[in-house]
């Protein structure tokens, strides 16, 4: 049984492959794509890492939204179980 499915998946790929075309994107778009996605340069993200404060601030809010989503959930689970 699961041979006859690889074969038929093997069919269908070949089948697939002789159909569909490869196309290229048009280069406009693909510069477009290269504007919008930019990595920064290594001196930019070291001076990212040295605003403390900011990174701190960052930290403090992610950990606090951590804690209240866990509070929730904690107060879900009880109340589901005191239902039961």
């Amino acid at each position: 049984m699961t041979m006859n499915l690889q074969d038929d998946f093997d069919t269908l790929e070949e089948r697939l492959a002789g159909t569909l075309k490869p196309i290229s994107p048009p280069r406009d778009l693909v510069q477009r794509l290269r504007e919008r996605i930019r990595f920064p340069a290594r001196a930019e993200i070291v001076l990212r890492f040295q605003d403390w404060r900011r990174l701190f601030l960052i930290f403090g809010g992610v950990m606090s939204g951590l804690l209240v989503i866990i509070t929730i959930a904690r107060a879900f689970f009880h109340l589901a179980r005191k239902q039961i």
